[in-house]
């Protein structure tokens, strides 16, 4: 059973695999884009804005404070 997504994947391992795909082709575009040295370093709005980037194609929850053990959603 795989978390609930906006690409309908229902299979963990389908999903793992396109979450691999779609983050690293975002990651290349937050590099090549320059995103990167806009950001502050070391702050965690940072973070959050980087998470949300990466996967917001895949995810409603990107960029949010977990607010549910991870442990139960498997």
């Amino acid at each position: 059973m795989a978390l609930e997504n906006k690409l309908g994947i229902t299979s963990s391992a389908e999903l793992a695999c396109e979450e691999e795909r779609i983050s690293k082709k975002k990651a290349i575009e937050l590099f090549k884009n320059g995103l990167l040295d806009k950001m502050d370093v070391c702050k965690f709005s940072s973070l959050k804005t980087i998470h949300k980037y990466l996967f917001e194609d895949i995810y409603d929850f990107t960029g949010q404070i977990c607010t549910v053990n991870s442990d139960t959603l498997l």
